[in-house]
């Protein structure tokens, strides 16, 4: 089960955050946001272990600081889970994607009433498309976007076009019922292939969210 960290002191400022948990599939990299500063070149370098198991020691050095610098980045910018998935396609090679979550403030009153208004104004997009979904844990939103983006390709002249490929995005507004807050979970990825698939991933990891205390004393 993961359970979203707290943010720390150090790099925004103190929220108590009521409980987040949620569980995600085999085939996930955690990156580790949760880590303070000073424990962040060991856990970026365990991650890049992680991620890499085939490299070695060369592939590790010259990865892990720039996975550092992300994960500082993300931490700062108060992400409370990120996780790059890589799952084997067999001789079609992997397919990835990437999986953050966040918190953000919301002065909703109560769950029902945030999801609406959050309805609303994606829907207010034509390019979104946002969906009510009544999950375990309560209502929450979702929107799904694709975009194309050109690819830089050197060999390519200035009247040649330039590379495409097309990416996908689902994110989940799931409103606190325990306090005025809104997680948002997001899943993006240029593995087209595999979109059903990721959709379907998705929706099993909301299916085990919950807002419950896992250390409290009713549920130990």
């Amino acid at each position: 089960m993961t359970s979203a960290p707290q943010p720390t002191g150090e790099d925004i400022a103190p929220v108590l955050l009521p409980p987040l948990t949620f569980v995600v599939p085999d085939g996930f990299h955690d990156v580790p946001v949760d880590a303070s500063a000073d424990e962040r070149p060991e856990s970026a370098a365990a991650f890049v272990r992680g991620l890499y198991p085939g490299g070695d020691a060369e592939l590790w050095g010259s990865a892990a600081p720039y996975y550092e610098r992300v994960t500082t980045l993300l931490s700062t910018a108060g992400l409370l889970y990120s996780g790059l998935g890589i799952f084997g396609l067999g001789e079609e090679g992997v397919a990835h994607c990437s999986l953050s979550v966040a918190v953000c403030a919301s002065r909703h009153d109560d769950t029902e009433t945030a999801a609406q208004g959050m309805l609303a104004v994606l829907s207010g997009d034509p390019l979104n498309d946002a969906r009510w979904l009544d999950l375990p844990c309560g209502p929450a939103i979702s929107c799904v976007s694709m975009r194309e983006l050109s690819v830089a390709a050197e060999q390519t002249t200035a009247s040649e076009e330039q590379p495409k490929i097309i990416t996908g995005q689902i994110q989940v507004y799931l409103p606190f019922p325990t306090g005025p807050y809104m997680a948002v979970f997001t899943l993006s990825t240029a593995s087209m292939q595999c979109w059903g698939e990721f959709c379907d991933m998705l929706t099993a990891i909301l299916q085990t969210a919950s807002f419950t205390d896992p250390d409290a004393p009713d549920h130990a």
